[in-house]
Parts: C-alpha cells; sequence; structure tokens
C-alpha cells in the first residue's frame, strides 16, 4: 500500500516541511545532511513524533492526522525498521529478536520462531538463529535486523542508515543483499541516509532534504548528473557553478566565464566532474577554451587519486594521479593553472 505523507514539524530553529509520496515496491532515499531533518521525518512516520499539522496515509489507513485528532501510535503501525546500530535484544536469541514482533502481535510462540526460521534463512542466516546478538559479525547482526523487520509483512519499512556501521568490505555485500530483498518487498520503502552510494544503489527515486526542506527529487542518475545544490554536487563529487548563460559562454555568478560545446541562454548552472580538469604548472598552450589561475587548497586521496580542491575566479575540484600531483610539487597554497574542454562541461537551466 502506498505511502503518503504532508507534514510539519516545528524543531526549535527550524521548521520541517515535507510532501512524499512513495508507490507499492518503491524504494524512496531521502538524503541530506546531518541535521537537515531526516531523522525527524523517520521519528513521524514510525509514530515516535506527532507532527505539528499534516497528515500521513499508507493505503487506506490513516496514521496521522492532525485536524481530524487522528495519531496511530508506533506499535499500532504495520511498519518494519532497520537501525544502523541494529537494536538487536541482547538476552534474546537470533531466532526469538525476528519473532519478537509477532510473539507482541499474538501469535503463538510455535509459529512465530517457525516464521522467524524462514526469515533467517531468506538472509542467508539460519545456522545462527540460536546464537546471542553479542556473537554475530556487524553483517550477520544487520541481516537479523532485516529479518525482524521483515517477518510481520509490513505495509511500509523504513530503514536508518542501515549500513553505516558496517565496514567498507561488509557494506558490498550486505547492501548487494539488500537490493534483492527491497526488490522483493511489495510495500513501500523509505530509505533515510547521507551515503550517496547507498542512496543510488538501493533506491529507484531520491529526495534531497536541505533544512527541513525538499530542494532536489529525481531519479538517482538525474540527481547525480543535474545537482541543483552544492551540497548534492560535493557528493557527487561534481563542482557546481551558477551562472548566466549567453550563446556559448556561461558568466558566472561568483566572476569568471566558462566556455560550453552547447548554445544556451538565462539562468543555468555548470557542472564539471574532476577527472575533466587537467593541471598544469604554467599557462597550458593548445586547444583548451577553458583555462584558469587557480590556487590548491587541499587535497585528499581519493581512491588510485588524489582529489584537490582549487580556489580562484572559477573554483573547481580536480582528481590527479599520484605520479602527477608529485611531479607538479603540490601543496596546499601552490598556484597552478586548471584547463577544462568546453566539451566537458555540463549546462543545464536553473
Amino acid at each position: 500500500m502506498s505511502l503518503t505523507a504532508d507534514v510539519r514539524v516545528d524543531r526549535g530553529p527550524m521548521t520541517v516541511e515535507l510532501d512524499l509520496e512513495v508507490a507499492d515496491g518503491e524504494v524512496l532515499a531521502v538524503l541530506g545532511p546531518n541535521g537537515a531533518g531526516k531523522s525527524t521525518l523517520l521519528r513521524v512516520l514510525a509514530g515516535l513524533l506527532p507532527p505539528d499539522s499534516g497528515r500521513v496515509a499508507v493505503g487506506p489507513e490513516t496514521w496521522d492526522d492532525v485536524l481530524a485528532g487522528v495519531h496511530v501510535p508506533a506499535h499500532e503501525r504495520r511498519l518494519g525498521m532497520v537501525f544502523q546500530d541494529h537494536l538487536l535484544f541482547p538476552h534474546l536469541s537470533v531466532t526469538d529478536n525476528v519473532a519478537f514482533g509477532l510473539r507482541t502481535r499474538g501469535l503463538g510462540k510455535s509459529a512465530a520462531r517457525a516464521a522467524a526460521r524462514d526469515w533467517l534463512a531468506r538472509v542467508g542466516i539460519a545456522e545462527l538463529g540460536d546464537r546471542r546478538p553479542g556473537r554475530l559479525s556487524g553483517g550477520q547482526a544487520q541481516r537479523a535486523a532485516l529479518a525482524r523487520a521483515l517477518v510481520g509483512e509490513p505495509a511500509l519499512l523504513l530503514l536508518d542508515e542501515p549500513l553505516s556501521a558496517l565496514d567498507a568490505r561488509t557494506r558490498l555485500t550486505v547492501r548487494a543483499e539488500l537490493r534483492r530483498h527491497l526488490g522483493e518487498f511489495p510495500g513501500s520503502t523509505v530509505l533515510v541516509t547521507h551515503d550517496p552510494v547507498d542512496a543510488m544503489a538501493l533506491a529507484d527515486r531520491v529526495v534531497v532534504v536541505e533544512e527541513g526542506r525538499v530542494v532536489q527529487a529525481g531519479t538517482p542518475s538525474d540527481v547525480s548528473r543535474h545537482p541543483r545544490t552544492d551540497y548534492v554536487a560535493r557528493l557527487v563529487g561534481l563542482a557546481l557553478l551558477p551562472g548566466t548563460g549567453a550563446g556559448t559562454t556561461v558568466r558566472l555568478d561568483g566572476g569568471g566565464r566558462v566556455a560550453v560545446a552547447e548554445e544556451t541562454a538565462g539562468p543555468v548552472f555548470v557542472a564539471v566532474r574532476p577527472e575533466s580538469v587537467a593541471l598544469w604548472p604554467a599557462r597550458p598552450e593548445g586547444s583548451p577554451r577553458n583555462v584558469w589561475p587557480a590556487r590548491l587548497v587541499s587535497a585528499t586521496p581519493h581512491g588510485s587519486t588524489v582529489r584537490c580542491e582549487l580556489d580562484g575566479e572559477v573554483p573547481l575540484v580536480a582528481d590527479v594521479t599520484a605520479t602527477a600531483f608529485a611531479e607538479l610539487g603540490l601543496a596546499p597554497g601552490t598556484p597552478v593553472w586548471a584547463s577544462v574542454k568546453a566539451s566537458d562541461v555540463a549546462v543545464y537551466a536553473r
């Protein structure tokens, strides 16, 4: 049953106002920085925090309606939830942890344990049912938490940073398994995360929340290719430059000009990928239409490259090999020249 939520929550100096719809079988990722309102949204959907105004419904069931005085408490909502730190009961076996929700709804012990064992088999840890959570690895504990969330056949699944506590190798494996289970889940799923990789890998749609408002929404590929705020651009590794287009030139709001390959007009965003930026010790000769002086602000390892943050009339991010970084003698404060081919610059309307 699809989720619809249009809520407002007053949180001191910030007001969270969000309007969301999630279809049956759809995974919606809510992406945003710390303090943006993601956790507030999750608590409202879970029934842990009544909204100050608005409505939450899943299919024909109204869970919150402030005007009508409706608030269904958390334990009466048909939902499952997976937390970043698992929150398994340490005194119960893994099987009894998974069966716990069914038992609280009145299902008999043997039936609840049978359903729990079935789900433990589905998530690949059937042989661990008799263990206590303290004897599980992080990946095993998260699989158990997922089984506990899904065993009750919820209408809504809430995932709160479900992979953030896992090491990099385990995260890859659990992410792939989670994607498979989400693909089979018939209800609505809301994934709250600050990790763009989790959002892009698991979600059908992404909404970006900043300061309590949705600032961008779309498919993962659209959001990553066409960021509309500096936060999103930095997440996906782009330099985002607002400006005004005139022909094949964009005059940037912060000063400077960028040559682009396509005709453009009016308010636009220019986006430049780090791998498209070349660095030089002196002004380069040749064909690049975009050449700017810059200063290296910071440099951090980024996979097999070094990511360089540049300041200047056109602020950029560049990825260079470790060898090139050494040969250029780069260090914070080093002056350089940056070049970008016009054909490597993305431009789209604001």
